[in-house]
């Protein structure tokens, strides 16, 4: 068994493996960067396109970029 092979099989110190960011497309409406923010922390992905959508309009179009962002470099 080679190195790479049995690096799989780790857990982390924590005891259970991390959890990681993907884009939720299944459940997604645009790209499905809110879904995958919701289904990270646990939370209903309405809040977080509510929260997008007023960041968004408070903030001058900036978490627009932001989304475009995490769109293309996530999952």
């Amino acid at each position: 068994m080679s190195n790479l092979d049995r690096s799989e099989d780790r857990t982390p110190v924590g005891g259970s493996a991390s959890k990681s960011f993907r884009l939720d497309k299944a459940n997604g409406k645009i790209w499905g960067v809110c879904g995958g923010i919701a289904n990270y922390f646990g939370i209903d992905a309405t809040l977080v396109r509510i929260a997008f959508v007023l960041g968004a309009l408070v903030g001058v179009g900036s978490l627009v970029l932001i989304y475009i962002a995490i769109a293309l470099i996530a999952d």
